[in-house]
């Protein structure tokens, strides 16, 4: 099979509505079969594609990489350092439960006739909820957990990236968590009413008090752990709840590890949170590392037979300077963001 130059041999005369498959999946037979056309749109044979050692290998490649939600978080500063300030911030209700499942099938249906994979998908959509000593199968929904509930979401909300787009809509979206971001207020109303319109076709509802039309510049939304607003973003509420929550959890005063081997264990949490939440407004992280030191500071209040917990200014600081955490290795997410930080970091 010739190709132009360039091309990879695998994908050589790949038909445009195949064209976002992995290359590895493509055997010479499916590459005849786009060649010469393929019968109604669909493949018929695709079980042994998904079995194959070298799809499995390329999936888990994939998933490894992990390169999409931060690709979501670069585009939305792209467009509100482009002026797309006037955000429809919409929340799907309870949408992995409420997914219409006879109308997910047959999308999916459009484009795989293979009834092994199908019946398969079916199996994975009628797994049945254990609840207590209690089984039942949700009528709606994906279930919670399955390793197939990430890809079905995304496909059912598939039809919606495309209407947005042919709209003109610049519509962010990773998994069920997305906002549309427009230049004026009045676009960002019709862009609410396309949405309310394909979420209400599709079976599907926006949440009555979450889902909101919100100027960037004056009131800010949170999309995917992060809080925008006013040219800033950091860490949304619940992120920096959940990052002390689990900082708690690791540094209780009744502790019986040594302060080196707490102090590696929080760096572990550290390191990760800030991997994430590096590009932060700046004061985040001063904050955040008072908040570790004054919970290693009250283990060694009580270690030393002081009663009560460290203040954020008091004699424990002078005690117990800022040095000797630096000295026993605590990771300081301070001087993490000085180090990456760029003149333009905000």
């Amino acid at each position: 099979m010739a190709n132009r130059a360039g091309e990879d041999p695998r994908t050589a005369g790949l038909a445009r509505d195949w064209s976002w498959t992995e290359p590895t999946v493509w055997t010479a037979r499916m590459l005849a079969a786009l060649e010469q056309g393929v019968k109604g749109g669909k493949w018929y044979s695709l079980i042994d594609k998904l079995q194959s050692e070298t799809t499995l290998r390329a999936a888990f490649a994939q998933v490894e990489a992990n390169r999409g939600c931060k690709d979501a978080l670069r585009r939305v500063q792209e467009l509100l350092d482009a002026g797309y300030v006037h955000i429809v911030d919409a929340d799907l209700k309870s949408y992995f439960d409420t997914i219409p499942k006879d109308r997910l099938t047959a999308l999916i249906d459009r484009k795989v006739s293979d009834g092994r994979i199908m019946t398969l998908i079916t199996n994975f959509l009628e797994e049945g909820v254990l609840d207590g000593e209690q089984e039942w199968t949700p009528e709606q929904g994906t279930p919670q957990g399955a390793v197939v509930s990430p890809l079905l979401s995304n496909i059912y909300l598939d039809p919606l990236d495309h209407l947005m787009a042919a709209r003109g809509f610049e519509m962010v979206r990773y998994a069920d968590d997305f906002v549309v971001m427009c230049r004026s207020q009045e676009d960002a109303a019709a862009a609410l009413a396309v949405v309310q319109q394909w979420t209400a076709a599709a079976g599907l509802t926006l949440h009555p008090t979450k889902t909101r039309l919100v100027d960037e510049r004056e009131h800010g939304f949170d999309f995917l752990g992060y809080h925008f607003e006013a040219g800033k973003r950091w860490p949304r509420s619940k992120s920096r709840k959940k990052l002390r929550d689990t900082i708690r959890a690791k540094t209780k005063r009744t502790s019986g590890q040594s302060m080196t081997q707490i102090i590696a264990d929080v760096n572990r949490t550290l390191r990760g949170w800030f991997e994430y939440f590096k590009h932060s407004y700046r004061p985040t992280f001063r904050m955040e590392d008072g908040f570790v030191r004054r919970r290693l500071r009250s283990i060694l209040r009580k270690r030393s037979r002081r009663k009560g917990s460290a203040k954020a200014n008091g004699a424990d600081q002078t005690r117990w300077t800022n040095a000797c955490f630096v000295a026993l290795g605590l990771f300081s997410l301070q001087q993490a963001h000085a180090a990456v930080c760029q003149p333009s970091c905000r």
